[in-house]
């Protein structure tokens, strides 16, 4: 498993990262073969949240490897905070008291990294500044970032908070590719020209925050799977042929794709089937080339000008 530094932190991370948010569905022995397959994979990373199945999932992964010295050594843990029933809170209070009810859930004295999930428009610069003083300085978190959130988002944030920002999280996939769409046809009347993102991914690259890729198989926003999903023939047959020259599958291929680009993203992989993680772990060890990088590109569905 290859490793990145996350952003400007001393964190040296797996490439490919486990995401946590369906271990709530497991029972705690599922759950440690899960873990403890990922770890002897070289899966040093593991994203949470406290809204993963009502926080659910922090408790049952921490169960299940029985949470002490020796093996919280071993791991990377990440936690997000800020979605609440029907509204988002980004308020001194709630973050404060989102990751003491994390850290309690997961059986650990510190948290690795902690993300602002998303971007709540009531936020007051000013308190997380605050919240993110006190976490930092009472030790409960080592490092900071965003999650969903558009450059100037960060900027304002970057005005009051101290801690550098390490990462954002952002949907990207071979089927969800607006961060990278809006550059390459630029300058056209095409419909994918439009920056959604506020050239983020640039953005990201000019200042080392690391881009974490979440729910890298799905289309649409939870709309499903597109590895082996009829609506994608062409696009399966693609990742089927280049996974053959690389003797792995299509959803390793899928990963691969998203870890060729330069700018050395995290993937976030939320599969809780070993043998499913031990085949996408090999992404790591594959650099597609950039033909192969636009023929995906292409025949998910994307126009070069």
């Amino acid at each position: 498993m290859k490793n990145i530094q996350l952003g400007t932190s001393d964190l040296s991370v797996s490439t490919v990262a486990l995401g946590c948010m369906r271990m709530g569905e497991r029972t705690e022995k599922e759950a440690a073969e899960i873990i403890h397959n990922a770890l002897d994979l070289g899966v040093n990373f593991f994203d949470h949240a406290d809204i993963y199945a009502g926080g659910k999932s922090e408790e049952i992964f921490a169960n299940a490897v029985e949470m002490n010295p020796t093996i919280r050594e071993k791991m990377l843990l990440q936690t997000k905070a800020g979605i609440r029933k029907g509204y988002f809170d980004f308020s001194k209070e709630h973050i404060i008291g989102s990751v003491d009810a994390s850290l309690k859930r997961l059986k650990t004295e510190y948290i690795d990294v902690f993300l602002l999930h998303r971007p709540d428009t009531l936020v007051e610069p000013e308190e997380v500044a605050e919240a993110f003083s006190a976490l930092k300085e009472s030790g409960k978190v080592k490092h900071f970032g965003v999650s969903n959130h558009t450059p100037m988002q960060i900027e304002l944030l970057k005005k009051y908070v101290e801690q550098d920002l390490i990462t954002n999280q952002l949907q990207f996939s071979v089927m969800h590719t607006p961060m990278v769409d809006a550059g390459i046809q630029m300058n056209t009347r095409f419909e994918n020209a439009i920056d959604r993102d506020g050239a983020v991914l640039d953005y990201s690259r000019l200042n080392d925050m690391t881009i974490q890729a979440w729910s890298p198989f799905q289309y649409g926003f939870f709309e499903g799977v597109f590895v082996d999903h009829e609506k994608f023939p062409e696009l399966n047959a693609k990742l089927q042929e280049i996974g053959e020259k690389h003797n792995v599958d299509k959803s390793t291929i899928a990963v691969a794709w998203i870890l060729r680009h330069p700018a050395k993203m995290q993937a976030i992989v939320g599969t809780m089937n070993t043998a499913r993680l031990q085949n996408i772990s090999k992404a790591a060890d594959i650099t597609l080339t950039r033909e192969e990088w636009y023929e995906i590109y292409r025949v998910a569905g994307n126009v070069l000008p």
